[in-house]
């Protein structure tokens, strides 16, 4: 296929657009593959959907491959089955909701569990019919508070669903790792770097569950690594490694102190080395105990305070926060909420008002670093006042933990107690052994070979299908513009013709259908009257990984052919042009931006 630029729909701008923040963003808008509706929602223009469309092209191969059927449910959904899951009201804001003619409840289709469930359901009844993988390329609508980011945060996007259903755990472990081994081609091919990390299933529920992140500067993820054990995982997921209790047989009698003017650790600090000095070194923030309050507000309505306790050189990681309470939101605990409980002194909150036995009576949860027999210094619950040498188990106890604080670089690798590496990454897909959670719920059961009815045990795999052309993009770009892997380029070869000679524009016009008979793809600029100049930004910002360059070389029956990565040009005659580009295509198939560490790097992680 030809595409001339004289009649393609294509608007390139020179200008970055107002609200993007990411270079891909930034270029998808400039080279006029996106074009944005409203925050979060964008229309694919011809070139984006081309790209959009290799993508689906690459997943489907892959799913097909690994014996997963392709089927396609509607965006719009009945409340019902939402209901029967419990996320019709878990979901909260996250969704849009909407009314028929009839004031019958519908949601526009967030992802569709429910869906897959009820459908073999009516259909498949007995062990024979499994084991079964069904999968759906469709677009997902969920309405995002603060959608950013371009593709990689919409209210509006397109994502590969797939379900697996299978009659026993060993079942499920299988159908798994076949979604694993596809995703690795999967991502291998889509051309950027990436990690597999383990992650929380979250509000989707179930038992194992690993990421794949698109490392990227900007990434609104965070994973550690360790690079002694290959342990990979996203910071919602890392378990603290517990310290051994510590006696405390010998621990001085916790004490009472003025701290006049320390509502913050910083002051704290500063106050204790100052007015209580300790004989063996400075006091530092580790040595605090920092109580922070915060509101849960539940899809229900029910709304209560919870407060957690972490040691005072960290702080509140909010979305591990969210992970561990989820389906609830958090929310600050504001000066509104401080004056509901009058048993909490803000800035000198202490474990005494905490808990159980506290005079507040809030639910109160502790980091697991804070272990039985150890002292710390804390609020006493008191305007200027702290307690020292308060014992955990001695003095205090809370009623549970939770893994809330930040996790940094040089943390104790939970798995081999190395130091771990911190990253970002963009999240671009997510499989889970859900087990048996939406099948109990929607009474999914098969007849076993003994005659007995079993509930089904199911496995959830997405993939971020628009989503990776945003991730290929933020990986795949320089200075001058987009630079596309093959294997989802727009194009095989971008075509310049440049000057005003007839002969040049022919010569362009006879090499791009020459290219066509053999197969490749072809964006022709033959836009006459656009100088050569603008012409070359615009194929460099474009970014197919190929660039044929007919001009004044012509006349000494030469034509230039440039690789857009590497940036190297090359003379090449006339007549051998054809040849030449095309075995460049030919054999340019697998130049991604993926490295071999991508998969077999972390491939193991969280195993």
């Amino acid at each position: 296929m030809v595409l001339r630029m004289s009649a393609l729909f294509l608007r390139t701008l020179r200008e970055d657009p107002a609200d993007a923040e990411l270079p891909s963003h930034r270029l998808l808008v400039r080279a006029g593959y996106i074009r944005r509706v409203s925050p979060g929602i964008y229309t694919w223009l011809p070139l984006g959907l081309k790209v959009l469309r290799n993508v689906e092209r690459i997943v489907r191969e892959e799913m097909d491959a690994i014996g997963a059927q392709e089927l396609l449910f509607p965006a719009l959904l009945p409340k019902e089955p939402f209901e029967a899951t419990g996320r019709w009201e878990e979901y909260g804001d996250n969704i849009f909701r909407l009314k028929d003619r009839k004031d019958a409840d519908y949601l526009l289709g967030p992802t569709h569990e429910e869906m897959f469930t009820l459908t073999v359901k009516d259909l498949y009844s007995s062990y024979k019919d499994l084991p079964l993988a069904l999968y759906q390329i469709q677009t997902k609508y969920r309405d995002e508070a603060r959608p950013r980011a371009g593709l990689l945060r919409g209210r509006e996007f397109v994502m590969k669903d797939s379900y697996s259903f299978d009659i026993d755990e060993a079942g499920l472990d299988k159908a798994y790792q076949l979604h694993r081994e596809a995703y690795v081609r999967i991502f291998n091919r889509l051309g950027f770097h990436y990690v597999i990390v383990e992650a929380m299933a979250g509000a989707m529920g179930g038992s194992k569950s690993e990421e794949f992140l698109a490392t990227a500067e900007h990434g609104e993820d965070t994973y550690v690594r360790c690079s002694s054990c290959g342990y990979a995982a996203n910071v919602e997921a890392v378990r603290v490694p517990v310290p051994d209790p510590v006696p405390f047989d010998g621990a001085p009698a916790a004490h009472v102190e003025d701290t006049p003017d320390t509502p913050t650790i910083e002051t704290l600090v500063d106050h204790l080395n100052e007015r209580h000095a300790r004989e063996d070194r400075p006091w530092t923030a580790a040595d605090t105990l920092k109580n922070v309050i915060v509101t849960l507000a539940y899809p229900d309505g029910h709304r209560e305070p919870l407060a957690i306790g972490v040691p005072g050189d960290r702080e509140i990681d909010e979305k591990r926060l969210e992970a561990q309470v989820a389906p609830a939101e958090v929310e600050a605990f504001d000066e509104k909420a401080f004056a509901e409980n009058p048993a909490l002194v803000k800035g000198y909150i202490g474990p005494g008002a905490l808990g159980e036995q506290g005079t507040a009576k809030i639910r109160y949860l502790l980091d697991p670093r804070v272990v039985e027999g150890t002292r710390w210094v804390t609020g006493a619950n008191e305007p200027g006042r702290h307690v020292i040498d308060l014992v955990v188990g001695r003095d205090f106890t809370a009623d549970g933990t939770i893994e809330a604080a930040e996790v940094r670089a040089g943390d104790e690798c939970p798995s081999c107690g190395h130091v771990l590496e911190t990253a970002r990454g963009i999240e671009m897909g997510h499989i889970f052994q859900l087990g048996k959670k939406y099948a109990e719920a929607l009474d999914l059961k098969v007849l076993d070979q003994n005659g007995k009815l079993v509930t089904v045990t199911m496995g959830s795999y997405g993939v971020g299908v628009s989503r990776a052309v945003a991730a290929v993009a933020e990986g795949n770009h320089d200075d001058l513009g987009l630079v596309w892997p093959r294997e989802i380029s727009p194009a095989d070869v971008h075509l310049v013709a440049t000057g005003k000679d007839d002969e040049v524009f022919a010569k362009g016009a006879d090499i791009a259908r020459a290219l066509e008979a053999e197969g490749l793809e072809v964006i022709f600029d033959d836009r006459k009257g656009v100088s050569p100049g603008v012409k070359f930004k615009d194929s460099e910002l474009i970014g197919v990984p190929t660039i044929v360059v007919v001009g004044r070389g012509l006349a000494e029956g030469k034509v230039e052919v440039k690789d857009r990565r590497s940036g190297e040009r090359t003379e090449v005659a006339v007549d051998d042009v054809v040849a030449a580009v095309t075995a460049a295509v030919r054999g340019g198939v697998a130049t991604t931006g993926a490295t071999g560490d991508a998969a077999a790097g972390p491939a193991g992680a969280g195993e």
